[in-house]
């Protein structure tokens, strides 16, 4: 293949992704779903035309990885911190806690009583499967407005972070022993600890920074330190968390002479606007190709099986029903949209690329995966279908 011809076809890419963009605001069906079944149609095609592509999983993770950083970080820098939001903040992070460990460990009681797996190579496998999507959930409920938005922007940002916490507990080689707890919580005190000291960093040097190259280094460096917290086993998309709430809340957060003649709260909220912008491009960009490359690396004929349907129906129903109970009985909440918006993605994947080999399940792969990534999607559809459209400001 040569490099005009790849240029091209990434071109197209970037092109239909745009286009889908705009049509998931007037359908309100998700873009990242129509991604995904353009993967696997160019993935038909390329095996009609009998045209191998093999596509190595350390791209799909690599892409999938900067691309979580990428929109956690955009919805962060879309977040502001009032005192009014407080109850919302406690009840989206409520939502995410309870929710994620029920879910979790429901599945993984489901997968025990079908494979016979111990409970804790079941919860590492259920983990990923009860862990909401940032990436496809912020991005889908752009249209949404006020609270609404907000508490999903909130909860599904919570979910990835505290599921991956939930993840690396349950891989502990002490897991549901004492000690396991202790180390647990010394592992958040760390990543907390980390966040603060870095976002200070990036900050200093988000307001210091005169050269007309900026924003990409500054990237470059929460990648590094992202990175570094993983290799750590540290919950890292805390340190994403905190460092874009605290440049789009400066004027909250830095207070004090010291801090703000340290790390100039008014700067830094003039290269808000510009670190956004290139923040949500990057986000795009990378959510294009991941959401292609995974559809075209599923293959349609694997999927066509009356047992991989029921089970991926059946862990939909369970996820489904524990948050109707949750939203109607216990948060007594509106069931529209936020009922259906609970979609799986891009960390639900990586988490399972990240399962040691010890852990695997033969019959939890990559298929059911897809199927229930696909059947959360389509359940988010129904819901932003059904709820009602926002009047636009100005709109008469």
């Amino acid at each position: 293949m040569g490099s005009y011809t790849i240029l091209i076809g990434l071109s197209i890419a970037v092109i239909l992704s745009y286009l889908f963009d705009l049509l998931a605001r007037a359908t309100k069906v998700p873009s990242v779903l129509m991604l995904l079944l353009t993967g696997i149609a160019l993935r038909q095609a390329a095996d009609y035309f009998d045209f191998a592509l093999g596509i190595p999983k350390v791209v799909l993770e690599l892409f999938g990885i900067i691309g979580l950083i990428m929109i956690v970080l955009e919805g962060a820098l879309d977040l502001k911190l009032t005192r009014d939001k407080a109850p919302l903040i406690r009840r989206s992070f409520l939502a995410a806690v309870l929710m994620l460990v029920v879910q979790a460990v429901a599945i993984a009681l489901l997968l025990q009583a079908y494979v016979g797996a111990s409970f804790q190579t079941c919860l590492v496998n259920a983990v990923p499967l009860a862990v909401i999507s940032s990436a496809i959930a912020i991005p889908s409920v752009a249209n949404l407005m006020g609270e609404k938005q907000e508490f999903i922007v909130y909860e599904s940002t919570f979910s990835d972070i505290l599921g991956i916490m939930l993840f690396n507990f349950a891989l502990q080689d002490n897991f549901a022993q004492g000690v396991s707890v202790i180390t647990f919580t010394r592992d958040v005190v760390a990543v907390l600890i980390v966040a603060v000291l870095s976002t200070a960093a990036l900050a200093f040097l988000l307001g210091r920074i005169r050269l007309h190259v900026k924003f990409f280094l500054i990237l470059a460096f929460l990648i590094l330190l992202y990175s570094l917290a993983k290799k750590l086993h540290l919950s890292s998309l805390v340190l994403v968390l905190v460092f874009g709430l605290a440049v789009n809340n400066a004027e909250l957060l830095l207070r004090g002479p010291k801090l703000q003649r340290w790390l100039h709260p008014e700067q830094l909220a003039a290269e808000l606007h510009p670190l956004k912008s290139i923040t949500a491009e990057s986000a795009f960009l990378i959510r294009t190709f991941f959401f292609l490359l995974f559809g075209f690396s599923i293959t349609l004929s694997s999927l066509v099986s009356a047992t991989l349907l029921l089970q991926g129906l059946l862990i939909v129903g369970v996820l489904t029903g524990i948050r109707y109970v949750y939203l109607r009985y216990i948060a007594r909440t509106d069931l529209i949209p936020e009922l259906f918006i609970a979609p799986k993605g891009l960390i639900t994947v990586l988490l399972f690329y990240s399962i040691p080999d010890k852990h695997h399940i033969g019959e939890i792969g990559e298929n059911i995966l897809f199927i229930v990534i696909l059947l959360t999607g389509v359940l988010m559809m129904i819901g932003l279908q059904l709820t009602k459209k926002e009047p636009e400001i100005g709109e008469y």
